[in-house]
């Protein structure tokens, strides 16, 4: 076990052992100043090549020059180049030994017996770039990196070694080298590890999860010796990685065991079911097994079932989109034709479209398909290879009857049929389905999910709008006049038909109220109001889906639309006319639904809405719908989902899944606001999910969906006021502005002092982020979820308090200017809740920099200042100087004798201050005109007036102020350097060549070259 708090270098030191030790990684060293460090080490590939291999130097030689030639083509982008790499570690580099001999394969990686490669480790691997970086520990494989490890003491997030590796394949560090790289990992004692691979966003790194290694209680090291075996390590490169549309992924852990147990279960002729929940991958696990079965078995073709358009669609495009050409059958009868043939090998078919809501037409839907296909057998039929059936979405099709099965079994009867599903499978349908495709072969249900971070978790919220008549004499006045000459039995008719009316009339009322509700939701919920949220409104008909978009049409809420499969054609309105001025509900949704078309086709509506919807949500707030996007991997994310419909049991645990989804960082929890009161009663559903709603359920299968909104709400509030107060209970009393700032920012008397804090800042900004989310998502329900008045009261003080600190550590530490923790959505939910008074301090700056500021305004800066800190003269002075020496550290390698002499003088300047021998005025004054040097050193009168670039003082203080000298080698570099010539070798070299032209030694040559690399103008 680790100490509390161990400092980085001894946990790398504990990880370098793991690696030689337990993992028996070959140890090559320390490279922190090892020459030429590279991703591909030619000389132990070589001997791999050569010793291993058995391959002759005419071979290697060829293969390594192709490696190397797409390893280094610097004209294309990280993921083009580092997936023309896949391929050749994949596949092998294909090279002729001699021109007119055959082809041969030369494999860089022994795949087929993995522990005869050669599995080594180096530490801090010095990579030079356009600005050199060292990333801890490299996993070399045969010599070619295809790992990299960031680690992290134990109290520093891991999220901070993710950012690292991300500025890392930036073209200003060291991108070219993860042009092969294909794991890309950060971990720290109290975290574990999380891995990604080139280009991964921080928010899509995972965890590893598996149950060996139970006894090793130390996170990191347990991961590591899951994911780092070698036999695993090279299983996911070889057979869990793709590229995805211009996205390399990995495998999660689920579809990483889903596809090794349904080997095992393909291996024994055997089928199965594989149970992932929504949202966690299913239809990349489909792609992994169908690349391993292919494989596998060379004779195997794969057809895979849907029995909706979207999702065939959806299926045709996951495989397309991972260069797998996928044939889609366009009916029955050709999907006969094709297994008939030899080829394709992978296809998908469409089972047929039902309505859900006729039972006897559903069943006609299967009875047809079933007739269609026999009769579209040929007298010579006979399925041509060895045919694996995938049935996405299985509890649908197979499981609502076994003629499907029965038939297909009959068309192939050696197939093995696995089913793919998102959701539980109901009690009633569990036996059948089980009889029908086998045991389940893997399951990760949703609260494994949600544990993983793979989904979000989903918060519930009844509501619930009462309907009454307002008159009932109105109404029986209303029905006399209307039904004047009828007979008692026709107007006896008319009433049984008017209670089915009266509810249409009254609802408008309640669609009213419902809208109103859902517009409020848009102004005060965070993120619905930020525009960076959306939200999916399910409306029990396309009548109620129609009139719900005129009511919001009529109160300016105007970017919404309806997406439905409603067929708005003229004969859709066939014999609706009444011959007078009262419209039927099919004519008024026509006209409606006509109307938001505006002359477009509903294809090319719907395609712009989604498109707007998931790129643009503030330019598309809200989709109305009734059955469409509620089900099936194409339907977009939203925050919150509000339903007005009656559902039930697959049909709602797909619907409310639609709002899991991870969406930004700053998206916490799935929304579902429920109208229709599905789940009875709030109490009753928190305790036992198989109530109502999901009564055909076991109670582990949908375990952890809903969860009570105001208890978890306030959960997360007092988790979030714990946090933020232990943050800061070291800070000396009486913790005031001056005590903020020493505990965040340092002793400003050491230059190194606010870069040292920066854990703890980072951490203040985060805490004080989530203390205000949890607020807000709360403030509305303060009351409901058991404040009292004086509890309200002293945490919105506290919400202020704690955010008035921030700003304040942020500007004096000269953070100010890093908007990374300042997310856009967070403005809003500051002054929506907390007030402008922030806002106004801030919006001071006009987003410059203190020390710019300064500059600009002179002394008179100090006013733009927050309260706490200009009432106080040390908080000034150590604000302002902080920021300055933040400046002068970035600045230093532009520049070093200059700023290193600015360094002095800033040093000086506090020391007389602090000795209280400066009064503060003339104080102000130094530091005004020391800013001024700091910021513009090139508007000093010391320099010859020749010198009239930053760049050419740069050379002229770094060269004893020899300004002919300065002058030369500035004209040189000019004249030299070429676009794009940082971070290219032989550019670099031609500009270090003219350098050394004028400079006799190599010392000297080498400290200019840096300076000049730094130079912007260059």
């Amino acid at each position: 076990m680790s100490q509390v708090g161990q400092r980085e270098r001894q946990t790398q030191n504990r990880i370098v052992q793991l690696f030689q030790q337990q993992l028996k990684y070959r140890y090559l060293g320390d490279w922190h100043d090892r020459p030429n460090n590279s991703n591909i080490e030619t000389e132990i590939l070589t001997a791999f090549l050569r010793d291993k291999q058995g391959y002759s130097n005419s071979l290697i030689t060829k293969a390594l020059y192709e490696l190397n030639k797409v390893a280094g083509d610097q004209s294309k982008s990280l993921y083009d180049i580092n997936k023309q790499v896949y391929s050749l570690l994949r596949y092998g580099v294909k090279v002729k030994e001699e021109v007119g001999e055959n082809t041969q394969t030369v494999w860089l990686i022994d795949w087929e017996e993995p522990l005869e490669n050669d599995f080594a480790i180096a530490e801090e691997v010095t990579v030079k770039g356009e600005n050199t970086k060292r990333p801890d520990i490299v996993i070399y494989i045969n010599g070619i990196a295809l790992g990299v490890l960031e680690l992290k003491r134990s109290t520093v997030s891991v999220s901070e070694g993710i950012r690292q590796n991300l500025d890392n394949q930036n073209s200003i560090f060291i991108k070219s080298f993860f042009n092969i790289m294909q794991l890309v990992m950060a971990g720290n004692d109290t975290e574990g590890l999380r891995y990604g691979t080139i280009e991964t966003a921080e928010k899509y790194y995972l965890t590893w999860k598996e149950d060996t290694y139970s006894d090793i209680e130390n996170r990191l090291d347990r991961h590591l010796l899951q994911l780092c075996d070698k036999t695993r390590f090279l299983e996911v490169i070889h057979n869990f990685v793709v590229f995805d549309c211009g996205v390399k992924k990995l495998c999660r852990h689920n579809q990483y065991f889903g596809v090794k147990a349904a080997q095992v279960y393909l291996s024994r002729k055997e089928g199965g079911i594989i149970w992932h929940t929504q949202g966690s991958g299913k239809s990349l696990t489909m792609v992994w097994l169908t690349k391993w079965i292919r494989e596998y078995n060379p004779n195997a073709r794969v057809l895979i079932m849907t029995d909706r358009e979207e999702l065939d669609e959806q299926i045709e495009g996951v495989f397309l989109g991972v260069n797998e050409n996928i044939y889609r059958t366009k009916s029955g009868q050709d999907l006969i034709t094709q297994l008939n043939n030899t080829t394709p090998w992978l296809l998908c078919s469409l089972i047929h479209k039902f309505g859900r809501k006729d039972s006897n037409a559903e069943q006609r839907g299967y009875d047809n398909y079933i007739a269609q296909l026999k009769s579209s057998l040929p007298q010579n039929f006979q399925v041509k290879g060895d045919i694996y059936v995938f049935v996405d979405e299985c509890h649908r099709t197979h499981s609502q009857t076994g003629k499907l099965h029965k038939a297909m079994k009959e068309i192939l009867p050696h197939a093995l049929f696995i089913g793919f599903t998102g959701t539980p499978i109901l009690k009633k349908d569990e036996r059948n389905s089980l009889e029908i495709f086998g045991e389940y072969i893997h399951t990760y249900k949703f609260d494994e999910a949600v544990t993983d971070k793979v989904v979000l978790d989903l918060r519930y919220e009844a509501r619930k709008v009462e309907q009454n008549v307002t008159s009932q004499t109105k109404i029986d006045q209303w029905f006399e006049a209307k039904t004047r000459g009828l007979t008692e039995q026709a107007k006896t008719l008319l009433k049984q038909r008017w209670g089915t009316m009266q509810r249409v009339l009254s609802s408008k009322s309640r669609l009213s109220k419902i809208v109103g509700d859902i517009i409020l939701d848009f102004e005060t919920k965070d993120r619905l109001q930020s525009g960076r949220g959306n939200a999916i409104l399910v409306a029990g008909s396309i009548y109620e889906a129609c009139k719900y978009y005129e009511l919001f049409q009529a109160a300016d809420f105007t970017k919404c639309a309806i997406i439905t499969s409603y067929d708005a054609s003229e004969k859709s309105i066939k014999g609706e006319s009444t011959g007078n001025d009262e419209r039927t509900q099919k004519l008024q949704q026509y006209e409606i639904y006509k109307k938001m078309l505006n002359g477009k086709s509903p294809e090319k509506f719907e395609e712009e809405v989604k498109e707007k919807f998931i790129k643009s949500p503030a330019q598309m707030k809200l989709l109305i719908v009734v059955d469409k996007l509620l089900t099936g991997f194409d339907a977009p994310p939203a925050t919150y989902l509000y339903i007005d419909k009656t559902m039930r049991d697959h049909g709602l645990f797909q619907a409310v899944c639609r709002v899991n989804r991870l969406d930004g960082e700053d998206k916490e929890y799935g929304y579902i606001i429920d109208y229709k009161d599905l789940f009875k009663s709030l109490e009753k559903s928190v305790k036992d999910y198989t109530s109502e709603a999901f009564e055909d359920y076991d109670v582990d299968d949908v375990d952890g969906l809903l969860s009570d909104r105001l208890e978890k709400g306030r959960e997360r509030l007092e988790e979030t006021r714990e946090a933020i107060k232990a943050l800061c209970e070291p800070v000396e009393p009486p913790q005031d502005t001056p005590a903020y700032i020493r505990y965040f920012c340092g002793d400003n008397n050491k230059p190194d002092s606010v870069q040292d804090n920066q854990q703890k800042r980072v951490a203040l900004y985060k805490y004080t982020s989530a203390l205000v989310r949890a607020y807000a998502n709360l403030s509305n329900d303060m009351v409901q979820a058991g404040y009292s008045t004086a509890e309200i009261d002293t945490i919105k003080q506290e919400v202020k308090h704690y955010e008035q600190v921030r700003a304040e550590v942020k500007l004096a530490s000269g953070d100010y200017i890093d908007l990374k923790a300042y997310e856009p959505a967070m403005r809003h939910l500051i002054d929506n809740y907390i007030g402008a008074e922030e806002s106004e301090t801030i919006a001071t700056f006009d987003d410059m920099t203190l020390v710019e500021l300064i500059v600009k305004r002179g002394a008179d800066a100090v006013n733009a200042l927050p309260q706490g800190i200009k009432q106080n003269k040390t908080a000034v002075a150590e604000t302002i100087e902080n920021n300055l020496r933040k400046v002068i550290i970035d600045q230093q390698p532009t520049n070093p004798k200059y700023f290193e002499k600015m360094s002095t003088l800033l040093d000086e300047l506090i020391q007389a201050r602090k000795t209280a021998s400066q009064e503060y005025q003339a104080y102000l004054q130094k530091i005004v005109e020391l800013s001024k040097q700091v910021a513009q050193p090139s508007s000093s009168s010391e320099y010859p007036q020749s010198l009239n670039s930053p760049a050419k003082i740069a050379l002229y203080d770094n060269l004893n102020q020899d300004e002919v000298l300065a002058l030369a080698i500035d004209e040189a570099i000019r004249k030299t350097k070429k676009d794009s010539w940082r971070g290219s070798i032989i550019k670099e070299r031609e500009v270090k060549n003219v350098i050394k032209q004028h400079l006799d030694s190599l010392e000297d040559v080498e400290r200019i070259f840096e300076i000049v690399k730094s130079q912007s103008e260059y």
